[in-house]
């Protein structure tokens, strides 16, 4: 008998957001794994940090920060060949995953390479952003609208096309993007009513209008552009 790998969400950072789900499959692990920076520690384990216990066997996946220096490839190839030996073993296996895991996670990276082997249960988490949309008071979408969502490192030429096509936006990754989303949002007249949130759920959290938001912004950090008024009258 093979063990079960489970993808475990553990929302955006608040550990009150886990699931009860996620906290007792964290608290029964005989294994666990995690991203992790080259250097540091991991966002997703300081979440769970409370749930994890001392005899817990952990796999941390250290990732480059710097892109051109990411070898997913190899980097993910190597960690799904750990947490297979343990598969193999009998024991299950909860991959942790900051935010949802299918919603820009990083587990689908293990999913990919090991879903035709084992079993593979997925534990839903709170999505980077709904919590912005929660901090921020803001309705991402109403009735019968459109939302798209748009990573800010996309090409300019490709965002200004999506921005145009009107709809709610979620755009994420801002990061050192922001100047460049907030100029393209502004000759696109969509800056107005767009929110900046930064560390959603956490004691840092930042939620300001687009307008003022600082020109540094961390890498967690979400711009919310209205649609229609959620509050119209249908």
């Amino acid at each position: 008998m093979t063990g079960t790998l489970y993808g475990v969400g553990v929302g955006p950072g608040d550990p009150d957001l886990m699931t009860v789900l996620a906290d007792r499959l964290i608290r029964n692990a005989r294994v666990i794994a995690y991203p992790a920076p080259e250097n540091g520690a991991s966002f997703a384990r300081s979440i769970a940090r409370n749930s994890i216990q001392p005899e817990t066997v952990e796999i941390p996946i250290r990732i480059p920060m710097q892109v051109d220096r990411f070898p997913v490839q190899e980097i993910y190839d190597e960690a799904s060949q750990k947490v297979s030996e343990h598969l193999l073993q009998g024991d299950d296996v909860v991959a942790l995953c900051q935010g949802d895991p299918f919603f820009y996670g990083s587990f689908m990276y293990l999913f990919e390479r090991l879903k035709d082997r084992f079993s593979v249960r997925l534990v839903p988490g709170v999505s980077s952003m709904t919590a912005c949309a929660a901090a921020a008071l803001r309705p991402l979408c109403a009735q019968s609208e459109s939302l798209f969502v748009l990573p800010a490192t996309l090409a300019d030429a490709e965002l200004s096309d999506r921005m145009s096509r009107g709809g709610a936006l979620a755009i994420v990754k801002v990061g050192r993007h922001l100047p460049r989303i907030r100029e393209l949002l502004r000759r696109l007249g969509r800056e107005s009513g767009a929110v900046f949130v930064a560390h959603a759920s956490l004691p840092g959290q930042t939620v300001a209008p687009l307008a003022d938001a600082p020109e540094a912004a961390p890498y967690f950090s979400m711009i919310l552009v209205p649609g229609i008024d959620p509050y119209a009258a249908s």
